[in-house]
C-alpha cells in the first residue's frame, strides 16, 4: 500500500512504523490520520511482528491537529452524519492502535503536543528525547481533550494531575513525564527510536502468545470504563468547537 506520509519497515520480529508530513512539524491532517489508521491495521492479523515502533519526524513527533486544514474544520456543507464521521477519525486512529496484539512503543523527539500526545498515549510505553517536551493545549483553543485520550491520560497520571496538564496547559520537560509516569523512558536526543528498540527486543524474548495475552489482559482491566467515559468526546469536540470563545480562541493561536 502507497502512502504519503508514513513507512514501514519490517526488521522481524519488530516493525518500526514512521510518519512525516515534512510540514508543519508534522501536524496532523486528515490524510495523516487516515494513513496512520491503515498502516496500523496492517498489523492487525501479523502473526510475525511481535513489537512496533512508532517515530514520527525528527523535528517533532508532531505539533498537534493542524488547525489550518480545511477538512478538518470546514464542514458547513456536510451532513450530521459526515462531520460526526470526521469527528471521531481521531478516535479510531487511536482506538486501532491501542487494541493491536503487538507492544506498542512510541519514540518521541523534540515535541508531542495535542494529538500528538493523543496518539502516544494509545501505545503500550513512550521515549521522549531528554530536551522534548509534551503540552496539552487544547483547552486553550477552546477545545476538550479528544481521541479517547482523556482516561487514557488519568489512568496514567491520577486526576489531579490530569486537570493540571489539560486545565493549566502547561508545557511538561522530559523529566517531568517521566516522574509523572507519562513516559517509561527518557532518551538522549536524537536516539529515541533506538531507545524504542531496546524495549522491543527485550519484549521479543519472551514468549510471544504470553506477550500478547498478558498485554490484552492489563489493557482490558485498566481500560474498562475508557470507553463508558468517552464514548462521546467527538461530539463534545463539535460542542465546545462551536463556542463563540473557542473560535476566537483558535483564530488567536493561528495567528501565533
Amino acid at each position: 500500500m502507497a502512502w504519503s506520509y508514513v513507512t514501514i519497515e519490517k526488521r522481524p520480529p519488530i516493525a518500526i512504523v514512521r510518519f512525516d508530513r515534512k510540514a508543519k512539524l508534522n501536524a496532523f491532517d486528515q490524510p495523516l490520520v487516515r494513513e496512520l489508521t491503515e498502516a496500523a491495521r496492517t498489523f492487525q492479523d501479523d502473526l510475525e511482528t511481535h513489537a512496533i515502533v512508532l517515530a514520527g519526524a525528527a523535528e517533532a513527533f508532531s505539533a498537534g491537529a493542524d488547525l489550518t486544514d480545511a477538512s478538518s474544520w470546514q464542514l458547513a456543507e456536510k451532513t450530521d452524519v459526515q462531520r460526526r464521521h470526521r469527528f471521531y477519525a481521531g478516535v479510531r486512529l487511536c482506538k486501532t492502535w491501542e487494541e493491536l496484539p503487538q507492544i506498542t512503543i512510541a519514540a518521541m523527539e523534540r515535541m508531542a503536543v495535542g494529538a500528538g500526545v493523543a496518539i502516544a498515549l494509545a501505545c503500550d510505553w513512550r521515549v521522549l528525547g531528554r530536551s522534548a517536551f509534551l503540552y496539552v493545549p487544547e483547552v486553550k483553543v477552546g477545545l476538550n481533550l479528544q481521541w479517547g485520550a482523556l482516561p487514557r491520560l488519568v489512568t496514567l497520571v491520577g486526576p489531579a494531575r490530569a486537570k493540571r496538564i489539560t486545565l493549566l496547559c502547561d508545557k511538561m520537560d522530559a523529566a517531568t513525564a517521566q516522574a509523572w509516569g507519562l513516559v517509561d523512558e527518557v532518551a538522549d536526543d536524537g536516539h529515541t527510536v533506538e531507545a524504542a528498540l531496546g524495549l522491543a527486543r527485550k519484549t521479543t524474548e519472551m514468549p510471544a502468545g504470553t506477550v500478547r495475552l498478558v498485554k490484552e489482559a492489563i489493557n482490558a482491566t485498566a481500560g474498562a470504563l475508557h470507553r463508558a467515559t468517552s464514548f462521546a468526546d467527538g461530539d463534545q469536540s463539535q460542542l465546545t468547537g462551536s463556542f463563540e470563545a473557542a473560535r476566537t480562541a483558535r483564530e488567536r493561536f493561528r495567528k501565533r
